[in-house]
């Protein structure tokens, strides 16, 4: 990945034919550059509500829910005595901080009552917690119908915040309270099973630590100690098993609900299709405009394209069949210029809460500003380092390109002969190579709850137990800008497995970017619908025998490869401790294992077992 500020390059798109014949040498020649009219259009704040208000606010307001619960909210509005639309925010992480309280001022010095409520359980709201009870859901009901009572709201109320507080606003949507009129879920992970704390069936290590540090009705330790947290000692205390006792050896006050999650591990389970918000028909009961924003590099990315998405089929009423999407190159902590070690420029960096703002007033305040009349997408293009507006998301004019694995069979490591390009294999070896959960491949990442921006993977890509395919160096610019999806044939050894595959830009100089990956545990392969993630079912996994593999990547990507840069995928069975490893064992519950299996792994890549990688290729503008 590039930090260059030329204006973005794109490639001619070649019929199909042309492409199977062509060697991918020939192939990316053949591209040829053009200027992108979408590059330079960021979300627009435009004008917005001015500061014209001094603020009134008001802390630990017991809010009656209804079954006699009361949680704990602060109410921070204009000093007047009109009547204001409200915002409300639900967080577990202390309604009392002053990140909080400086956002909530801000927008009530503009005309917004904003009321802050600790979530149940949590800090000064009474109640148990677990953070995925189905109580949160009508909690958010019956706090969006009492802000729309006051005396001091007009009855309309939004939503916002990141995060957890962005699973609050779905879970309130989908219980159509009659008030809610907007939401804006920042950085909103999608349902359990698909991201977190399981990501396609994977438990994710930062889940983990995120359960220690929320065991308790206040913040836990986030160091060295007893709660292991984000600290980096943790990856030994990972190697530890059964897994089932890791928040028990950490000391956690309370790990009740975190048996629930190694207990009951589909999506089937009462537990989690309690909590769930992603089905067609909840959908459906959402009437409002929803905001969505994310990041490139968010733990949390697919909940928001995957929203946004899902409201344009299933929304419960044209406004809500309109919504909005911005990615940014960011981690969880949207907005920021500099992500790791990159510094993708100042363009990075929006008047965010300004863009928020002007979306409430156009939908609680019916302020005409010209919202609806822009376009509906907006991305930031990773090595251009700019800002396109698009009409969609996957962008209409992808141009989804088939790369292929090839080798001799010795695609181990970053030595070994593994190549990428657009020609179907025709008789070639498989790869193979073994993986053992007490050795696991190694993450770049430092840890925590985000990831670390684009990461060098070539310490791991290094390893025996890493297949690494690449293209050539690239003669002209390439854009690949969408989500990814993967093909694998592969068998193994043992009774269940993981897959795990990552999308790399590999410079002149050999550093290697990584982008994006897809994971997938093997017993949640759906041999029904071509080996995709099925959450709801384990299915039976013969070993030693090829199977299909449908891996859609948890994050897109939109990036330009430069000139003479590389594209190249990584395959392995492991990435630690990003993931929690798979002991190959193929008991009911990976939890309670307790005797790791090393597997003996093989990718196919022939005639009949066509591997490759889906890419999104944006053509040049026509």
């Amino acid at each position: 990945m590039t930090a260059d500020r030329t204006i973005i390059k794109t490639a001619v798109w070649l019929p199909p034919c042309f492409v199977a014949k062509c060697p991918i040498s020939v192939f990316l020649a053949c591209f040829v550059t053009a200027g992108s009219a979408a590059a330079g259009e960021p979300p627009d704040p435009g004008k917005y509500s001015a500061e014209k208000y001094t603020v009134a606010g008001v802390r630990g307001v017991r809010v009656p829910m209804r079954d006699g619960v009361r949680l704990s909210v602060d109410v921070y509005r204009p000093e007047t005595d009109g009547r204001h639309p409200g915002l409300l925010i639900q967080t577990p992480y202390n309604n009392n901080t002053l990140g909080l309280i400086n956002r909530a001022r801000w927008f009530a010095r503009r005309g917004y009552a904003v009321v802050i409520a600790d979530s149940r359980g949590r800090f000064d709201s009474d109640g148990e917690w677990d953070p995925f009870s189905p109580l949160h859901k009508t909690d958010g009901y019956d706090l969006v119908e009492w802000v729309a009572a006051q005396p001091w709201c007009t009855g309309k109320v939004g939503t916002l915040g990141q995060s957890y507080m962005g699973w609050t606003q779905w879970w309130t949507a989908v219980t159509a309270p009659p008030s809610l009129a907007a939401m804006v879920p920042e950085v909103a992970p999608p349902d359990g099973m698909y991201n977190g704390p399981y990501q396609n069936g994977i438990l994710v290590c930062w889940a983990v630590d995120w359960a220690g540090a929320m065991s308790g009705r206040t913040g836990q330790v986030v160091a060295d100690g007893p709660y292991g947290g984000f600290a980096a000692n943790r990856a030994q205390d990972y190697l530890v098993y059964p897994y089932r006792t890791l928040l028990t050896r950490r000391g956690a006050l309370d790990n009740t609900w975190f048996d629930k999650w190694i207990m009951q591990d589909r999506a089937t389970d009462d537990y989690w299709r309690a909590i769930s918000y992603q089905q067609p028909e909840l959908y459906a009961k959402v009437k409002v405009p929803t905001l969505n924003v994310t990041g490139w590099f968010d733990a949390n990315h697919p909940g928001s394209p995957m929203n946004y998405l899902a409201m344009k089929q299933h929304g419960g009423s044209p406004e809500a069949r309109r919504p909005r999407l911005v990615i940014g190159a960011w981690q969880h902590g949207i907005n920021t210029q500099k992500v790791g070690a990159v510094d993708y420029g100042s363009e990075n960096v929006l008047d965010w809460d300004g863009y928020v703002c002007r979306f409430f007033d156009f939908h609680l305040k019916g302020e005409q500003n010209g919202l609806n009349d822009e376009l509906p997408v907006h991305l930031f293009v990773m090595g251009e380092n700019r800002w396109r507006a698009e009409h969609d998301w996957p962008l209409p004019q992808t141009r989804w390109t088939k790369f292929y694995f090839h080798s001799e069979g010795k695609a181990n490591t970053l030595r070994g002969d593994g190549r990428l390009d657009a020609t179907p294999p025709a008789d070639e070896a498989a790869d193979e190579y073994a993986y053992d959960p007490r050795r696991p491949t190694p993450s770049p990442f430092k840890g925590g709850h985000t990831e670390d921006g684009a990461v060098d993977t070539n310490d791991g890509a290094a390893r025996e137990d890493v297949l690494v395919y690449a293209t050539p160096p690239l003669e002209n610019a390439v854009e690949l800008t969408g989500p990814i999806t993967a093909k694998l044939y592969a068998a193994t050894s043992a009774r269940d497995t993981d897959w795990m595959l990552r999308l790399v830009d590999v410079g002149p100089d050999g550093s290697a970017a990584l982008l994006c990956d897809g994971v997938l545990r093997a017993r949640f392969r759906d041999p029904a619908h071509e080996g995709k993630f099925n959450p709801a079912q384990l299915s039976t996994i013969e070993p030693d025998t090829a199977l299909e593999y449908t891996i859609e990547f948890w994050r897109g990507t939109s990036n330009r490869f430069s000139a003479g840069h590389r594209i190249r995928v990584e395959i392995s069975s492991s990435f630690f401790p990003y993931y929690l490893p798979n002991l190959n064992t193929g008991e009911e519950h990976v939890g309670l294992a307790t005797q790791p299996v090393v597997a003996r792994q093989r990718v196919l890549h022939d005639a009949k077992h066509p591997s490759h990688i889906v890419l999104p290729v944006i053509p040049a503008d026509p």
